[in-house]
């Protein structure tokens, strides 16, 4: 299947699509601190967002997978004036809504819009940075949650391994 044209409203945020993967460490006060795997797919079907997945999991001591940890899916909207939207839905209970700016390669984001189910974890926002940094998208994760102010949580450097094909579907 060929790819559509990407939608011009998208243009500041093109060096997203892809297929991303590589790893990074985390940590909170409520938890140890751990080693992650991660892969991140941004495509888009010619419409005016990108969608978006993400995928981690454990690594061990010699950068095995030893199980799986977060997931979350969503869409990117470029605005006008350099602004940007994300929506992201996880499926521990928890929706985010967050609004930001896009500057050159760099992304900043903080959450507009927390949602909980009645069984998710307490969690009260985010701050999100991504950048484009020698080819690679380092980004890094601040999270207010568990009674914690908002405080450095998880990072990861990744590389492009694939461009974005749609599904066949």
């Amino acid at each position: 299947m060929d790819v559509p044209e990407l939608h011009p409203d998208l243009e500041p945020i093109a060096f997203l699509v892809g297929v991303w993967e590589g790893a990074g460490v985390g940590g909170y006060p409520t938890i140890e601190s751990f080693n992650f795997g991660q892969e991140i797919v941004f495509g888009h079907n010619g419409k005016p967002f990108l969608t978006y997945s993400s995928r981690t999991w454990l690594l061990d001591e010699a950068g095995e997978k030893v199980r799986p940890l977060g997931v979350e899916t969503g869409f990117w909207r470029q605005l006008p004036g350099r602004q940007l939207e994300v929506c992201l839905s996880h499926p521990t209970g928890i929706v985010e809504v967050y609004v930001g700016e896009v500057v050159f390669h760099k992304i900043e984001l903080h959450t507009d819009v927390v949602a909980r189910t009645a069984t998710a974890k307490e969690y009260t926002g985010g701050h999100r940075l991504y950048g484009l940094v020698n080819g690679n998208l380092m980004w890094a994760y601040d999270m207010a949650a568990m009674g914690q102010p908002l405080q450095s949580h998880i990072s990861a450097e990744l590389k492009r391994v694939g461009d974005f094909a749609p599904d066949a579907g």
